[in-house]
């Protein structure tokens, strides 16, 4: 059993060296916006650990940034990253049912996108070690892309910082236009979602509000709007 074991997690640890790459390169890009919030590399670095994912620290920084309360942090990072608890349920599915509860809460340390889609595609019963593999060598990655873009960020002057700041917006840009190309009602929701939020800076009373506010309003909205208008059928890929 432990042989099996090792070669799950050697296999894991081979498959997650392009996750781990591309995690260097895209969480250095946030390693600024950490440092523009204010974060010292090792606190960045620390943030990256314990929350493996791009959309819910982008969110936190800013939140942090701009000030906002412990709640309004909370709440919005807990909607960036609700996805991940269908992960959760849809990765457990792939475990055998004789998995120890150790296991299952190891796992949910980091599901993130790319380390589900390796483990979720895996033929028949997944054996955690696999995953242990993947997160081993990918959660590092991004924890020292992070670390790294908060000390360039202490060290470059600020003109050049606040030019490498506008990676993020490409690093967002370059999650959105691919599936927006091929869903025209998503496309559609990405338009509507940046209107409504430059109305919202605007408009008299919803101005008022602090910039973490509005995105929670924003994201429950248009994102409920579009679950009940436009519902998703089973058998279509997310």
């Amino acid at each position: 059993m432990r042989s099996e074991n090792k070669i799950w997690f050697s296999k894991g640890l081979r498959d997650g060296i392009p996750i781990s790459l591309g995690y260097l390169a895209v969480s250095f890009t946030l390693g600024i916006a950490a440092k523009n919030a204010g974060f010292t590399p090792f606190q960045a670095m620390l943030t990256s650990l314990t929350n493996n994912a791009s959309a819910g620290e982008f969110a936190g920084f800013t939140l942090v940034a701009a000030n906002a309360g412990y709640l309004e942090t909370a709440v919005m990072i807990l909607i960036a990253n609700a996805r991940y608890l269908l992960m959760s349920c849809a990765l457990s599915q792939k475990l055998s049912p004789d998995t120890p509860l150790k296991h299952r809460l190891l796992i949910s340390y980091d599901i993130a996108d790319e380390i589900f889609g390796l483990s979720v595609s895996v033929p028949g019963m997944l054996n955690p070690f696999y995953t242990y593999g993947i997160i081993a060598i990918a959660a590092p990655g991004w924890a020292a892309g992070t670390y790294l873009g908060t000390l360039m960020g202490n060290l470059l002057p600020v003109n050049i910082v606040r030019a490498l700041s506008v990676g993020l917006y490409g690093m967002f840009l370059a999650v959105i236009i691919p599936p927006a190309r091929k869903n025209r009602i998503l496309a559609i929701i990405i338009l509507i979602s940046m209107g409504a939020s430059f109305a919202f800076t605007r408009l008299p009373f919803l101005s008022a509000l602090s910039s973490g506010t509005r995105t929670i309003l924003l994201t429950v909205l248009i994102a409920g709007c579009a679950a009940v208008l436009f519902p998703q059928n089973e058998e279509e890929p997310l």
